[in-house]
């Protein structure tokens, strides 16, 4: 019994002593903000999304319960707004999708927050980066099949 809490031990200040160097690679070195794997730093311009509207039709098909037969799709051209301190391109979309019971949802309006010109994230609260959006139809997104 003793043998089996020294190697317990053991093997527990082994894992905490080579988890250390590995914390250490966690930190930034202007001390402060997230980790971050870009050198963006959240005030330089961002390129420009290419192909977009490419890069929401595939991450669309699988965010969508159900990416057959979207209504109403519209669609913002990519606009840079601030959001969470850091200069970002977002695009703004309008869309009804069908819920899993196969009723229609209300139309939803979300924005797609793109970084070093490729899709980061959907962004559920997009009324400020919205704000003022001018839509046009995006029938792409409405002819998805699964």
């Amino acid at each position: 019994m003793k043998q089996l809490t020294l190697r317990t031990s053991s093997q527990l200040a082994a894992i905490l002593l080579l988890s250390m160097p590995l914390a250490g690679c966690l930190t930034s070195d202007d001390g402060g903000g997230s980790t971050t794997f870009t050198d963006d730093r959240g005030v330089a311009n961002q390129p420009f999304p290419d192909r977009y509207r490419e890069q929401i039709v595939a991450f669309m098909r699988t965010y969508l319960n159900n990416p057959v037969g979207v209504r109403e799709a519209g669609i913002a051209e990519p606009v840079q707004r601030t959001v969470g301190g850091r200069l970002r391109y977002v695009v703004c979309l309008r869309y009804s999708a069908k819920d899993t019971d196969g009723n229609y949802r209300l139309a939803r309006e979300r924005g797609v927050m793109f970084v070093d010109g490729r899709l980061d994230r959907i962004l559920d609260n997009a009324a400020e980066p919205c704000a003022g959006a001018s839509y046009a139809a995006f029938p792409d997104l409405e002819k998805m099949s699964r």
